[in-house]
């Protein structure tokens, strides 16, 4: 039987490391592959810390945008840590992120269970993205605020333990 993806979103600049590092030491814990958009920031950080554990069963996966001319990833695609990388021929992100040009969709689509993390636009649209196709998620956050237009509907909280019980139970 395949391993499950946890799908984790969040700043392609920002590394919001205390949460990133946690949250991606404690997956590399179950039998889960990790998924991302294969960036830096956030992205480069869980990743890190998910593959720097040696006793794992999952992979580090990255969805990877598309260049503006299309030939291959924008540069810092795919960080060091991906272990598979996934090329598309889909361009958007940041505000582009909702589009149907834009890998989003594969990211939230793919992944049994989404933590978002502190991120901008891009980070919301996968929140929106989620709530739309039905994909459990949950915020890993200080405060709603720290994604923009985060929905009052969605689950969040500032609690590493509360996330973890979130995600075992969308598993």
């Amino acid at each position: 039987m395949p391993l499950p993806i946890v799908g984790v979103m969040g700043s392609g600049s920002r590394a919001h490391a205390n949460r990133s590092e946690r949250l991606g030491r404690w997956l590399a814990t179950l039998p889960v592959h990790l998924l991302t958009g294969g960036g830096g920031g956030v992205m480069e950080a869980v990743s890190r810390a998910f593959a720097q554990v040696k006793e794992r069963d999952g992979r580090v996966i990255g969805v990877l945008p598309a260049a503006a001319d299309g030939e291959g990833p924008p540069p810092g695609y795919p960080n060091p840590w991906v272990e598979i990388p996934i090329q598309t021929h889909l361009p958007l992100r940041g505000v582009g992120g909702a589009h149907p040009m834009s890998r989003n969709h594969i990211n939230v689509l793919s992944a049994s269970v989404l933590v978002a993390l502190p991120g901008g636009p891009g980070t919301g649209s996968e929140v929106q993205l989620a709530l739309r196709y039905g994909v459990p998620l949950v915020g890993f956050l200080g405060a709603p605020e720290d994604i923009p237009d985060f929905p009052s509907s969605a689950a969040w909280t500032p609690e590493l333990k509360e996330v973890q019980a979130f995600v075992l139970d969308a598993l």
